[in-house]
């Protein structure tokens, strides 16, 4: 009787920490194929990091650093592992209320992402939605 016990116990942990595993979560990679970005949960948020580049070193064979960003004092940070999607809040399918950072343009746009099987579309904008730019990325296996 305790071996089937802790079985079901250890069945329902399982099967609990699954059902708590969000479908945007995961490992995902832009149009271009220039970059992929890690989409995790923070809290009850959700933010994604620049974790690969197709062409991460810069002219001069270092790494790329932020010199397109507004604020000097980030200018010295290596694009690659930057936070570049931030502070999402799930609503269905979509998350929103967030921002993502543009590393080639050092610009941080309002974004909301809508998630479609394996594939996420990206919409950011300025000020209302209809005034932005949509991309769809794909999930990495």
């Amino acid at each position: 009787m305790k071996k089937m016990m802790m079985a079901f116990t250890m069945l329902f942990v399982t099967v609990a920490l699954f059902a708590q595993t969000d479908p945007i979560i995961g490992k995902w990679e832009n149009p271009s194929g220039e970059g992929r970005v890690e989409i995790y949960k923070k809290g009850d948020k959700f933010f994604g990091k620049l974790y690969w580049l197709k062409f991460p070193n810069n002219e001069a064979g270092q790494p790329k650093k932020d010199i397109k960003n507004p604020d000097k004092a980030l200018q010295a940070r290596a694009v690659q592992g930057l936070e570049i999607l931030t502070n999402f809040v799930k609503d269905g399918n979509t998350y929103e209320d967030g921002k993502i950072y543009d590393p080639k343009t050092g610009k941080t746009y309002s974004c909301k992402m809508t998630l479609k099987g394996d594939k996420l579309d990206i919409r950011g904008y300025v000020g209302v939605s209809l005034l932005g730019r949509t991309e769809s990325w794909k999930r990495i296996k």
